[in-house]
């Protein structure tokens, strides 16, 4: 596992992710909840203690454990689904930082459980992300995250425990000199990359692979985002495109863990921005009421791209935040279907109302579910002016 060297450099990157992502230090006072699960106790701990140093207040929640969950979604009536403790609006109302340890102790655990309670549960929660957003959007909020070995997380890897250990230590530099200074110059290389996609005066994205070809709208007054503080590690650039502008087949190669279900081989046929045509190798029932769970569900709220050059990652990991990060040979595309990210608005996000996002074509949903492809793939990128360019072949950005 971790040694205590590792997991000093572990918080430091985590707090250089909080603070980055925020744009500013956090004064004496702010609230920043910590959440993690069991297994991530020792790091939780040595975040705690730093937090306090730094002034601030920090409120630890450890996440269920897999027992609590399955026994939630089990029982659970419409009343009990729908439950929220008192008191949490006005918590996240005050809330300044989140930073989440992600470390679960099972991974299929709820694969008996009927995914529409799953999907119920989700909507009654999603009140508080809308809260957050808001908070985020004027400057008041942000957050990060990281995950931390699990036996279950390195079974379904196919690692043992140790080189799951040494994956982490590797794609968040958690050995170098200063782990800090390695993200800040990762930080700059990326800056450079969204900061040229931006600049592109671009129509539609084409992207084709063995599996894929799918025509992407990024739409009005879109910015490119990357390596913001939020993930760790964060090694790809992303949008969320205009939903509408959406056509043809979505193919995602690498599996997928989400609420406790094993999904592979998502195939998604999209036209006019809707997932019309749902399919799974495996999953297929799980991945179809997801896609119903409401009407934002079934249409795209991201369009990623990661290059090979910057991450470390070579392997399946079993765990959304390396596997939409994955180097490897030839690099990665994701889509999100679900809600888009904000923060993809070229503006300042709190002029973002309800009525200008939807006009935009930015997706709302209580579902964001990423789905990877690790095929050598080409993206064009078909300009405004009639002309086109390759922006992304051989698991490399052309800038």
């Amino acid at each position: 596992m971790f040694t205590q060297i590792q997991l000093e450099n572990y918080a430091s990157v985590l707090l250089w992710g909080l603070e980055t992502a925020r744009g500013k230090k956090f004064k004496r006072g702010e609230v920043v909840c910590l959440r993690f699960h069991l297994p991530a106790l020792r790091l939780a701990e040595i975040l705690y203690a730093r937090l306090m140093e730094m002034g601030v207040n920090p409120v630890q929640q450890m996440v269920a454990t897999p027992d609590m969950e399955h026994s939630f979604y089990h029982h659970a009536d419409d009343r009990q689904l729908d439950f929220v403790p008192a008191g949490e609006k006005e918590f996240f109302k005050t809330l300044n930082g989140n930073i989440f340890l992600y470390a679960p102790a099972a991974i299929t655990h709820l694969a008996d459980i009927d995914s529409k309670k799953i999907g119920q549960a989700a909507i009654a929660r999603k009140p508080f992300r809308d809260i957050l957003t808001k908070r985020e959007a004027s400057g008041d909020f942000n957050w990060t995250l990281c995950a931390f070995t699990t036996k279950a997380l390195a079974i379904h890897a196919r690692l043992s425990q140790k080189a799951y250990t040494q994956q982490i230590v590797k794609a968040c530099m958690l050995d170098d000199p200063s782990p800090v200074a390695a993200w800040g110059e990762i930080y700059k290389n990326i800056w450079e990359i969204k900061t040229w996609l931006s600049s592109l005066n671009v129509e539609y994205f084409q992207i084709e692979s063995e599996n894929i070809d799918l025509k992407v709208t990024p739409g009005k007054n879109r910015k490119w985002l990357g390596l913001s503080g939020h993930n760790i590690p964060s090694f790809e650039v992303f949008l969320s495109p205009d939903w509408r502008g959406t056509n043809g087949v979505y193919f995602a190669d690498q599996p997928s863990y989400r609420s406790g279900n094993y999904v592979q081989g998502v195939r998604l046929e999209f036209k006019k921005g809707v997932a019309v045509k749902v399919a799974a190798h495996k999953g297929a029932d799980f991945t179809k009421k997801q896609l119903a769970m409401d009407s934002g569900a079934n249409k795209l709220g991201e369009f990623s791209l990661t290059d090979r050059r910057f991450s470390r990652i070579n392997t399946f990991m079993a765990n959304t935040l390396f596997d939409e990060n994955y180097g490897g040979t030839s690099g990665n595309c994701h889509v999100a279907v679900g809600s888009a990210y904000v923060d993809s608005y070229d503006g300042n996000p709190a002029e973002l109302t309800k009525a200008k996002k939807k006009s935009l074509g930015f997706n709302d949903s209580a579902l964001h579910w990423d789905l990877v492809n690790t095929e050598n793939k080409r993206v064009v990128a078909h300009l405004n002016s009639g002309k086109h360019t390759v922006i992304y072949e051989n698991g490399e950005f052309s800038y």
